[in-house]
Formats: C-alpha cells, sequence, structure tokens
C-alpha cells in the first residue's frame, strides 16, 4: 500500500503545501487514502497578508506560484478584499450623490446619471454579479454578463449603459489601490447604431413654430434658434435673458427629480447670441406671460418650469393637425447646429454657444454638415497644383 508523501519541508517546493482530506489515514501515519491536493501560496507584501490557491497537482502549483510573484511584482495581484462587488456599488453611489467622487473631468455627477447607474445596477449587474468579492470579479465574468444581455435580445446601448458604472467603480478601486486589475477594460461589446438626427430646414422650423398653441411658441422658438438642451430651456429665468445685449445666459439646468443643478459640464455655462427672428417671440412671449418678466421663461400652469411630456403632446396635436413631421426638443437643437454651419458660423464659435466640452465633439456630430465635399476639395487642390508660385 502507498504511504502518505513526507510532510518534511525539504521534500516539497517552498510554498507549497501538501493537503490532505480529514477522513486521510496519513494523519495518523498511515498510508494515504485520499486525492491530497496542493495549496501554494505568496506573500503580498502590499496586503501584508498571504494569496492562497489549491491545485490538483504540484506542476500546476509550481507555475501558479511563479506567475503570482510575477505578478506581485508588477502590482497586478492583490490578496483577496472582503468586500462585495455589492457593498462596493452601494458605497460608490452614496459617495457620489454626496459630491465625493467626481467624473474624471471633475465635476459631479448629474442626478439623472446616477439614477442610470443605480437602475443599471440594480435592476442588471448586481443580481449577476453582487455577490462576488471586488477582487474576484473577472473581465470574464462581465463579458458572459454582456454576451448573455445581447443573446436576450437587450439594446447594444442597454449593454453599454450597463457596464458604465461598473466602470466608474473599477477606476476608483484601481486609483485607490484595492484591486491590481480593472477586469471592466479590453471587453467586446456590441455597436451602437446612431440614429439619423432629425433637423429640419428654415421654411419648415418656422412652420413648425408657428403650429404650435400660442404660449409654446417661445419656447420652440427658443430650442431652434438658440440650441439650448431641455433642461437649460427649463431652467431658463427672465433674469438669465439679456434683450438689450441680445445674449441668453446659461447657467443652470433642471432636473425633474434633484430641481435646479449645474449644467452638463463646465462649459454648459455659456452665452447664446439671440437673433432678431427669437427676439420677437420672446418679447411677445414676455408681454403675454404678464408676471413683470421675473421668474421662469417657460413655465406650467403654476409657475414651475414646464414638463417635456406635455410640451411634446401639445406640439404632437398641433402638427398632426397643420400635417407637419414632428420633431423634439433635442431634434431642435441639431436643427440650431445645422442652421448655423449652413449660415456660416464659425465651428468654434458654435461649439461654444452649445456648450460642447471641445470643438471635437461639434466636428465629430455635425462635421459632414460643414460645406465642401470631394469635388470641392479636388478643385481647391487643383487650383494650387496649377499655379506654381503658389505652391512655394
Amino acid at each position: 500500500m502507498m504511504r502518505a508523501p513526507s510532510r518534511a519541508r525539504g521534500n516539497r517546493p517552498e510554498g507549497i503545501q501538501l493537503r490532505h482530506a480529514r477522513s486521510c489515514e496519513s494523519r495518523a501515519d498511515r498510508a494515504c487514502t485520499c486525492k491530497p491536493t496542493y495549496q501554494a501560496q505568496v506573500w503580498s507584501p502590499r496586503d501584508e497578508k498571504p494569496i492562497r490557491k489549491t491545485f490538483k497537482n504540484l506542476a500546476a502549483a509550481k507555475a501558479w506560484r511563479q506567475e503570482s510573484q510575477v505578478a506581485l511584482r508588477k502590482g497586478t495581484l492583490r490578496a483577496a478584499s472582503p468586500m462585495t462587488l455589492k457593498t462596493a456599488a452601494d458605497e460608490w453611489l452614496d459617495a457620489a450623490e454626496r459630491g465625493v467622487i467626481r467624473t474624471r473631468s471633475g465635476d459631479a455627477y448629474k442626478p439623472s446619471a446616477l439614477r442610470s447607474y443605480r437602475q443599471a445596477l440594480q435592476g442588471t449587474v448586481l443580481p449577476e454579479l453582487g455577490h462576488l468579492r471586488l477582487t474576484s470579479v473577472t473581465r470574464n465574468n462581465i463579458q458572459d454578463l454582456a454576451d448573455h444581455l445581447s443573446a436576450e435580445g437587450a439594446a447594444p446601448s442597454t449593454v453599454r449603459n450597463m457596464i458604465l458604472p461598473l466602470r466608474a467603480i473599477y477606476r476608483r478601486a484601481l486609483t485607490r489601490g484595492e484591486v491590481a486589475i480593472n477586469p471592466t477594460l479590453k471587453l467586446t461589446l456590441p455597436a451602437v447604431r446612431g440614429r439619423r438626427e432629425r433637423t429640419a430646414h428654415p421654411d419648415e422650423a418656422d412652420a413648425l413654430i408657428t403650429a404650435v398653441p400660442l404660449q409654446d411658441r417661445a419656447l420652440w422658438a427658443t430650442a431652434f434658434y438658440a440650441g439650448l438642451r431641455r433642461g437649460e430651456l427649463q431652467a431658463l429665468t427672465w433674469n438669465d435673458i439679456d434683450l438689450r445685449q441680445g445674449l441668453i445666459h446659461v447657467n443652470r439646468a433642471w432636473d425633474r427629480k434633484a430641481g435646479l443643478i449645474e449644467p452638463k459640464s463646465r462649459s454648459g455655462k455659456r452665452r447664446v447670441p439671440i437673433t432678431k427672428t427669437l427676439r420677437r417671440y420672446l418679447i411677445a412671449h414676455r408681454l403675454q406671460q404678464g408676471n413683470g418678466g421675473t421668474g421662469y421663461a417657460f413655465t406650467n400652469q403654476h409657475g414651475d418650469p414646464f414638463d417635456a411630456f406635455t410640451i411634446h403632446t401639445r406640439a404632437r396635436k398641433a402638427w398632426k393637425t397643420a400635417n407637419l413631421t414632428p420633431l423634439t426638443l433635442h431634434d431642435c437643437r441639431h436643427t440650431y447646429a445645422s442652421l448655423s454651419i449652413a449660415a456660416g458660423v464659425n465651428t468654434k464659435a458654435l461649439s461654444t454657444y452649445m456648450g460642447h466640452s471641445t470643438i471635437t465633439i461639434t466636428l465629430d456630430r455635425y462635421g459632414h454638415l460643414l460645406p465642401g465635399n470631394e469635388q470641392q476639395a479636388a478643385d481647391l487642390l487643383d487650383a494650387l497644383l496649377t499655379c506654381p508660385s503658389a505652391a512655394g
């Protein structure tokens, strides 16, 4: 009968321990009656604790120990933390809501963004992965979840939005040294195909504005001719509208649950020029409102910021009667960009008016609307090539 493997330190590689079952006869110095395993361990100076893992054979244990020692030197391995992903997510959301955790640009997270994060975490991520330790979640765990959602018919944007809060949580954990690797990197996610943005040409925009009820015309005109976001329109007060200087001062936005908030980004605070066409609508609206030019510019019947659903419902009804194709307040923002580019507004200036954080965003989103095409580019180059002196 085979004797139990020797327990003497000199008979086994350093850092590897032979493990017998509790019922094994070898514990009484008799022949082994189980299939022993091999527990390998390495010491993590950073965590001041050992990291252990058990294997069925000695070769696997030795290989893991070698790889782990390399990973410890590179800083890509940490001892397991007792904190679960659920606990980490709850703490992250609480800190983000208090403004302790901020976006990569240093801004506080918007209430709507945090609501979306909470919904994605509680509805999809945590039921599947929340019980795992923060340090135990692997890229494969997240990839499998994303693949499962896609197979179930979830929209690509839904799958990607599910990953966003996870990325934020692990980005912070990595910075704080709570994890050694970020498992949300290098994932294969479904592509999001952007829809074609609805824009209106000048005559159509005028017809759409004229068709809505009188009390809503200035609102739609401001959306069309100033390009403000919906929340910015809701938060706009008469003190923000300088008809003498011809400027709209965008200083805040409106969130349906949090109320007044800061604009989307630092560049969201801006001044937008008022066109003569928009000026006429704003003056007429101010006179119609009859409140002495105070309070919110576009309100509901109680004087509070307008409800977007109500505004869209009234407009769609009016446009259907007038046989006009409907659009949304967000479509109006795209129309503003389109009309501005067609009018020759400088791209950098347009980027500022729209509150984009960089001109790159403006060019990526609206570059296809800029004047010029392949033939024009060829003609310009030909003109240079046929004039040697101009070419230098």
